[in-house]
């Protein structure tokens, strides 16, 4: 509990960690004589005997917040102890589970367990950065299966929606309002933006459902009296595992009129087999499989992985997020029954 609440007390909103991962290494370094290594502000450590010949799991949670939003009716930035909760920014996402994880990997860092165990703390996750875990995995040990520390109630995420913005811009001709000329750049997007309102994908994942777009942001015009020539929107969308992106955008690019970008492709759905041994191992102890609509650093893992960890993904990003102390005890308990 005393590391999550020096964490909250250290600002880290993404690309801002450096000061929390300092915190964190010599936390690791001093208090639990882990051996670290360090890329920008990712963190990582490994047992001290690693064998080759044995299979790999990767320990994953995120050392970065996203902003405070307005609404807080206590300091974001203090830790705030009130019964069994501590309130502050980061709390649940995803102190919780990185000091939950990290604790769990201290205790097994000498132990003779039949896998590689690698604890990392990752940097940028809630924006998806480059110097996020994009550019720890390349340092890391072949990883065969990642438990990603991210707050859903300790049942397991086995899906995870992927994501894709899109920018949309549909053009047409300037001309005075007050006569019949120009051509409505607005009257083409309003078309496009009713494929996306209505389109229904053909593929529909049995854990996350059908894909989903919305459009999030609209501009246009520049006067009342002015037929405008451009109209801009965004368009957010959260893939199921059916599809890539890739198919996903090719396909829009076939439906709609408008000039459309993808500021990224990369932020591919996930997903990790039923009959996958920890996944069984986590039904066995109680855990019930569902997929999550929230991005995480899966997204970039290029190996089977699931979510799980202590907290609430709604209280994520919201004002006066917490976490209660028997959420992070059960979470512990649990994840050492997982692990042993």
């Amino acid at each position: 509990m005393e590391l999550l609440c020096r964490l909250i007390e250290v600002p880290r909103v993404s690309r801002e960690e450096t000061a929390a991962a300092d915190l964190l290494q010599a936390y690791m370094q001093e208090e639990l004589h882990l051996e670290t290594r360090r890329e920008g502000n990712n963190l990582w450590s490994m047992q001290p005997v690693f064998d080759a010949s044995k299979q790999t799991l990767l320990l994953n949670a995120h050392i970065d917040t996203v902003k405070p939003v307005s609404g807080w009716q206590r300091n974001p930035f203090k830790a705030t102890r009130e019964g069994s909760r501590i309130y502050g920014l980061g709390a649940n996402d995803d102190g919780a589970s990185l000091v939950s994880l990290l604790h769990v990997f201290a205790s097994l860092y000498e132990a003779r367990c039949p896998y590689n165990l690698v604890f990392l703390a990752s940097a940028e996750e809630e924006v998806s950065g480059k110097n996020g875990i994009e550019r720890v995995l390349p340092l890391l040990p072949k990883i065969d299966v990642a438990l990603v520390g991210e707050p859903t109630g300790m049942q397991p995420a086995i899906a995870e929606k992927g994501l894709m913005v899109l920018d949309c811009t549909a053009r047409g001709k300037a001309g005075h309002a007050a006569r019949d000329e120009g051509d409505n750049a607005i009257y083409h997007a309003i078309d496009d933006i009713q494929w996306f309102r209505h389109h229904k994908w053909e593929r529909v994942s049995p854990l996350l459902g059908p894909v989903k777009m919305s459009v999030t942001i609209l501009n246009a015009g520049t006067q009342h009296n002015v037929v405008p020539d451009v109209c801009t929107f965004t368009v957010d969308v959260r893939s199921n595992e059916c599809y890539t992106n890739q198919e996903l955008f090719d396909e829009i690019g076939k439906n709609i009129k408008s000039e459309v970008k993808a500021r990224s492709t990369r932020l591919g759905s996930s997903s990790i087999d039923v009959g996958h041994p920890i996944v069984q191992k986590i039904i066995a102890l109680g855990g019930k499989p569902f997929g999550s609509p929230t991005l995480s650093d899966q997204a970039l893992m290029p190996f089977p992985s699931l979510k799980l960890g202590p907290g609430e993904s709604k209280r994520s990003h919201s004002a006066d997020e917490f976490v209660d102390f028997c959420e992070i005890s059960h979470a512990i308990e649990t994840y050492l029954a997982l692990l042993k």
